[in-house]
């Protein structure tokens, strides 16, 4: 619900909002433009007087002198019949240049007000500014559920690049944007009159004190008292009217000025709704404080990109909707297929699953997980598919499943299979799928299968899931599911280094260039730590590899180990040198060291060294950097070792460990850790960044060492990875 608030006002008002951000960025300049070509002067170095003494050296026929929010001073004035007006100068009273409002920003300001239809216009920028509060709050609230809580909200983002940058800027922009459309439906609330601006009616004019000769204005007590930069607004009476008096506006209130003893009379301090009134519009518009100006526009910049984003995103969760399904009723269908989708990529498996489903004779009924029936009379069956949301919380379609489920009473005697949809690399893997696996087991459920989990979208983990399936449901079930991946390029391999032979491990390292001749594009930057996507001949579906290279080593890096009846790996040690692959990039922001000279410890088994080693090769900084890996034989299968050697001379890497289990000494990596806790601790306590890459067997052992480390830190592997210091990439 919280989404389609969000996303349905973005949909409808997308280029409205955008018309007024992009006139709201132009219009945020001019506060800062007008201070630049302004004269600045410190309280209680000019008062008004002396101004309209120095002016009136230089100007016959003065009306007015204003002061504007900028500190511009304006004098109009009428010269031979014609009306005109300079900036001047105040240390001097001389005109500095004529002033003359600008047609481009006028027009501007009309777009932006009331996008130049006048009142009816009005109506409808006061609704963007509406649709901007609603969509401000509602975006903050989202991306709060999406980090798990307010705590977490500047914490790392995760998702695809658009949700990246769409959430990102929204994240710095956010007070600004709030502030803005806040201000800007006060402000047009003013205008209708729903609200009070607290300006009094126009001040009633006092009698003379008494005749006499009129003053100089620069003799005029009040204007004396008064300083520069208090003053808005002077207005000079008639000349020929030697009772008439000077109108003055001040910074405080407004009042009269007697011409011939220079007494402020019938003075009216302004009210406490004009105070507010003059504060929300220059928050709104920033004039008089330009740097707010400048800050709200560069908030301002971001509502274009958002709005494109948001559009993105949206088309892309409404592409990713499975089609039109054979879908029974649910209380006729003997197999019920509940999908908990945070982005609409689980759809897509849920789809395949359902059609294989049918296929195998079941009437399947599929629904989010929060359509959750009280009872689904002839079931015998249950499947659920879910994702996870955050660090373990439930998808937005199925928030309402667990209590609805406690409510239903359905399940006892009811068989029932979970598979889980997550990232390994994220605490909370698969939490959610955890806590529906269980809380189907205590609602009375059987579990068909013991619960499975998908990292990274796995089209061929999912394979494996149906096979397991069939097999306990006694007829085969056939997923054969495409994830739909981004265009491929041509990349040609161009140098290999082979290790583990002798030890029954063949491990390539591989590098690529890209072909550009053929494919006519250039890659995209990446950087150490990013995925390699590369699609075997004949095969729809990638493979992927962490790059141990960046854009400025040239080439497309990567460790791959030889696997029996591995596709993929395979493919890529029978390639000879010359010949080409399709493959392409997919960004890896989660796994990368974090900005600052604090200790690295990085750790790793057999291929997983890739990335580790491409970390040490860019450390020009020469930041601390300790390396655990694990082989299965130094003279076999040691991945990189020149390269370390050189690292270590050159202070790029600090410390290696390296623990082989086919030496003489059998050790894992687990082992040397434990060995070396002390030293660990010690750079946990320097706020040590941890990072593991390699399989999945080894990131378990890894994990349950480094928890048995943190022990007497009273720390976790669960809290480093809360903090960001605890990063994984395992396969």
């Amino acid at each position: 619900m919280l989404r389609q608030f969000h996303s349905l006002p973005g949909l409808i008002a997308a280029l409205l909002v955008m018309v007024l951000s992009i006139s709201g960025v132009i219009l945020s300049t001019t506060p800062a433009l007008e201070r630049l070509g302004a004269p600045q002067y410190s309280a209680g170095q000019i008062n008004v007087a002396q101004l309209a003494g120095r002016v009136a050296e230089h100007f016959t026929g003065v009306e007015q002198i204003q002061r504007k929010p900028s500190g511009a001073v304006i004098v109009s004035y009428t010269r031979d019949g014609k009306s005109g007006a300079d900036q001047v100068d105040p240390s001097t009273g001389s005109a500095l240049a004529a002033d003359v409002p600008s047609p481009f920003l006028r027009v501007v300001k009309d777009l932006h007000r009331s996008l130049l239809m006048g009142s009816a216009g009005r109506f409808v920028a006061c609704l963007g500014a509406v649709f901007m509060l609603v969509l401000s709050v509602s975006g903050a609230l989202l991306l709060a559920r999406r980090q798990g809580g307010w705590r977490k909200l500047l914490r790392p983002l995760r998702g695809s690049f658009n949700q990246r940058w769409h959430s990102e800027v929204g994240r710095l922009a956010i007070v600004g944007l709030l502030l803005t459309s806040v201000t800007g439906v006060y402000l047009y609330a003013v205008t209708c009159g729903v609200i009070s601006d607290g300006i009094q009616n126009e001040l009633p004019m006092p009698a003379p004190i008494d005749n006499g000769p009129v003053l100089p204005v620069e003799h005029l007590a009040a204007l004396q008292q008064l300083d520069l930069n208090d003053l808005r607004e002077l207005i000079y009476p008639l000349s020929s009217d030697p009772q008439a008096m000077f109108t003055l506006e001040t910074a405080d209130g407004d009042g009269y000025v007697d011409r011939t003893h220079g007494a402020l009379l019938a003075y009216q301090a302004h009210t406490a709704s004009q105070r507010v009134y003059e504060w929300i519009y220059l928050l709104h518009t920033g004039d008089g404080l330009w740097w707010v100006g400048l800050i709200l526009g560069i908030c301002a910049l971001s509502v274009p990109l958002m709005s494109v984003t948001g559009m993105l995103i949206w088309w892309r969760r409404r592409s990713a909707l499975p089609a039109s399904l054979i879908n029974s009723a649910a209380d006729s269908a003997d197999c019920v297929l509940l999908v908990g989708s945070e982005n609409n990529t689980t759809w897509g498996f849920a789809h395949t699953l359902h059609q294989a489903l049918i296929q195998a004779g079941y009437r399947v009924h599929s629904a989010p997980m929060n359509q959750l029936a009280n009872d689904y009379r002839a079931a015998r069956l249950v499947i659920v598919l879910t994702a996870t949301h955050g660090e373990g919380g439930a998808p937005a379609c199925a928030n309402q499943f667990l209590p609805r489920l406690a409510r239903s009473g359905f399940m006892p005697g009811i068989s029932f299979a979970v598979l889980g949809f997550g990232d390994r690399q994220f605490p909370g893997f698969c939490q959610f799928a955890e806590d529906v696996q269980q809380a189907l087991v205590g609602a009375g459920g059987s579990p068909l299968l013991e619960l499975e989990r998908i990292n990274r979208q796995s089209a061929q983990a999912f394979t494996r899931w149906g096979d397991a399936l069939g097999e306990a449901l006694g007829q085969p079930i056939r997923l054969q599911h495409k994830v739909q991946g981004p265009a491929t390029r041509c990349l040609i391999l161009v140098e290999r280094a082979a290790y583990g032979a002798q030890v029954g491990a063949p491990t390539h390292i591989l590098r690529f260039r890209s072909d550009g001749q053929s494919d006519g594009a250039a890659l995209p930057r990446y950087q150490v730590g990013d995925l390699l996507g590369i699609l075997p001949l004949g095969q729809s579906v990638p493979r992927f590899y962490s790059l141990a290279s960046n854009t400025e080593d040239g080439v497309l890096e990567i460790c791959v180990r030889k696997h029996e009846q591995g596709v993929c790996s395979g493919y890529l040690h029978a390639l000879q040198v010359g010949e080409p692959v399709q493959a392409f990039i997919q960004p890896n922001p989660q796994f990368r060291p974090a900005s600052g000279a604090h200790p690295l410890i990085l750790i790793g088994a057999g291929t997983g060294i890739g990335p580790l080693a491409g970390f040490i090769r860019h450390n020009t900084a020469r930041a601390p950097m300790h390396l655990y890996w694990g082989g299965r034989h130094p003279a076999s299968d040691f991945l990189y070792e020149p390269e370390l050697k050189n690292y270590l001379a050159d202070n790029r890497l600090t410390a290696l460990r390296a623990a082989f289990s086919q030496a003489n000494e059998c050790h894992y990596v687990q082992d040397t850790l434990i060995g070396d806790a002390a030293h660990l601790r010690h750079l946990i306590g320097k706020n040590a960044q941890i990072m593991v890459c390699g399989g999945r067997e080894m990131a378990k052992g890894v994990m349950h060492a480094v928890d048995e480390i943190l022990g007497p830190l009273n720390l976790s592997v669960l809290i480093l990875k809360a903090q960001g210091r605890y990063r994984e990439d395992v396969y």
